[in-house]
């Protein structure tokens, strides 16, 4: 993508290649029956309307139950090819359970990269763009793992374009640590995907330092796991007033805030239903200054700390 150019919204498939997840109302947007075949089938659907709308960007993960299975089965008969990324570094537990205890267990080692880049060729090769390290945060091995730098350089030069995410109260520190990664000279990330939401901006000053550094900025979580749609906001608050004023969703609204950032390259929706996808995408008609949710106060941002910690209560459901 050009530097210049408009940021696009993206399809993250977090929330739908596996039976669970850390988001409000999953319980109204998917049916009892969460096989396999059921989450394909509405995986499918959800990707048949983003190539309807315009949307040409797709975000999966390894640790993302069956989503690159899904994405695979998809891609074999699309007409249309989105731009696809995806991500090692944390594999699926919870044997598609929605009680599991534990849902995902981080490693970022040379073997579990090794084994993750070969399941994720064997499903996605013809089609990876990206290949990121999921949720690079300050006590993953890989800082000091020269080894596994170098190994990650030599995919880049086999084509595939390299990042990493982040998560948590200390995204910013990770983002600028991250980017500051050379391999023989080079940067070793041309991408990062953070949080950065109306609840919890502390990445921004960070994201802006990829982004004139010429990375690839991809926000995340853009109305905070549910929190900023219409079923997360109170109908009397002033984020609510303003959607309505505009005569989208909460969620679109949220999301154009995160649009109209200057750094910004990509907006992922968590979408799980074909209508809210479609909220999500009026996003993109909304014009917003990248000041005005703070001018008028829309909502009060919350402390990293704060914010994360209510994240973590949502729970898998």
């Amino acid at each position: 993508m050009p530097p210049d150019s408009p940021a696009q919204l993206g399809l993250g498939l977090a929330a739908v290649g596996r039976p669970a997840y850390l988001t409000l109302g999953r319980d109204d947007d998917l049916p009892a029956d969460r096989a396999p075949a059921v989450l394909q089938a509405r995986t499918a659907e959800l990707l048949d309307a983003a190539t309807a709308l315009g949307i040409g960007y797709v975000d999966t993960a390894r640790s993302y139950g069956r989503a690159e299975e899904f994405l695979a089965a998809w891609l074999r008969s699309a007409e249309v090819v989105p731009f696809v990324a995806s991500k090692w570094g944390y594999r699926y537990t919870a044997d598609w359970r929605t009680d599991a205890e534990v849902h995902e267990v981080k490693e970022h080692t040379e073997p579990a990269f090794e084994r993750q880049l070969a399941e994720t060729t064997q499903l996605l090769g013809p089609w990876l763009r990206l290949y990121q390290v999921h949720s690079l945060t300050a006590d993953s091995p890989l800082w000091t793992d020269r080894p596994l730098q170098h190994r990650l350089a030599r995919l880049r030069a086999d084509g595939i374009e390299l990042g990493f995410s982040t998560s948590g109260a200390a995204q910013a520190d990770a983002v600028r640590r991250g980017l500051e990664l050379t391999v023989d000279g080079a940067p070793l990330f041309t991408t990062v995907q953070s949080t950065w939401n109306l609840l919890e901006p502390s990445s921004g000053t960070a994201l802006a330092e990829a982004s004139a550094a010429g990375a690839r900025v991809v926000v995340k979580e853009g109305v905070a796991n549910g929190r900023l749609t219409d079923r997360g906001t109170a109908p009397d608050s002033p984020l609510a007033a303003a959607a309505r004023e505009r005569g989208v969703g909460v969620d679109a609204l949220a999301l154009a805030a995160a649009l109209a950032q200057p750094w910004c390259a990509v907006v992922l929706s968590g979408a799980v239903t074909v209508a809210q996808l479609t909220s999500n995408a009026a996003a993109r008609t909304v014009e917003l200054a990248v000041e005005e949710p703070a001018a008028v106060g829309w909502v009060q941002p919350e402390e990293p700390a704060e914010y994360w910690s209510a994240r973590s209560r949502l729970g898998w459901r």
